[in-house]
């Protein structure tokens, strides 16, 4: 998803009204209720919060020029990893094995038998079309945020073909992409 992302994929920039921030503050809230008491300092309602708009339907909601949120068409927003990092409870976590490590970071999405090898951990309140962090076994943060195709029972049970599609991951352009300036 963001393997090249630059600032030149950026189509528009638009500061937002204050119907369309609480909109968006509310739907963050709703999805991840682990940013309840830190939502006013990541989402300032003083700070102007702007959506950037990018090709192949994707948006970055931006304050003080920092990514912190990104979506693809109308679905749920998902947040970036530097702030996963600061946060790292706030979504659910599924974990792969060794194996798969190299594969994740190169972009590749997050197939069944990472998930379920000795290595791997599921969660199995895990539903499909969730987003969820990926966690690498041995390793302290998430290294790509991905949305599940299936859910963690159907991962187990079928354990074949990709369970977690990879939207973001360690050292692609969003995270490089510091700042937005």
């Amino acid at each position: 998803m963001f393997k090249k992302f630059s600032s030149e994929e950026v189509s528009a920039q638009n500061q937002v009204k204050a119907s369309v921030q609480r909109k968006i503050r509310q739907s963050i809230a709703d999805e991840y209720p682990g940013l309840e008491s830190v939502l006013d300092d990541l989402l300032p309602k003083k700070s102007p919060l702007i959506v950037v708009k990018c090709q192949n339907h994707l948006n970055l909601v931006v304050v003080n020029n920092v990514p912190l949120f990104f979506n693809i068409r109308d679905g749920p927003y998902m947040p970036t990893l530097r702030l996963l990092h600061q946060y790292p409870n706030i979504m659910k976590k599924l974990q792969v094995d060794r194996g798969a490590i190299k594969f994740v970071l190169a972009g590749a999405n997050i197939m069944c038998p990472g998930l379920t090898s000795p290595g791997g951990v599921l969660d199995d309140e895990v539903e499909a079309e969730t987003p969820v962090a990926i966690m690498a076994e041995g390793k302290q943060h998430a290294l790509a945020i991905g949305f599940t195709k299936m859910s963690a029972k159907d991962i187990r049970a079928i354990n074949k073909g990709i369970g977690v599609d990879n939207m973001h991951y360690l050292n692609d352009g969003l995270w490089k992409m510091e700042r937005l300036d």
